[in-house]
């Protein structure tokens, strides 16, 4: 197991990131709560592909944090603000 998806959405992603990355990947909703304290969707690749698979996902946890952070930015920013003003 690589990673736990919160929902089916999240899962497909993964799945969709890792066979891009030609990393063979299964999705299974876990059926039986008590066997695990985590709630979710597993997401598996064979274990030869464990660290690679763990390499692409955190590479682009990385990039999606990296890009919410340059929007937050982005729209906090106040296109009426005195730097545009004509002072020639």
């Amino acid at each position: 197991m690589v990673a736990f998806a919160e929902n089916w959405e999240q899962a497909k992603d993964y799945e969709t990131l890792l066979k891009s990355n030609d990393i063979p990947v299964i999705i299974k909703e876990q059926d039986e709560p008590e066997q695990s304290e985590v709630k979710g969707i597993a997401v598996m690749v064979p274990e030869e592909f464990l660290d690679e698979a763990h390499v692409v996902i955190e590479s682009q946890d990385a990039y999606d944090d990296f890009y919410d952070f340059a929007l937050e930015d982005e729209d906090e920013g106040d296109f009426d603000s005195d730097i545009f003003s004509d002072d020639f």
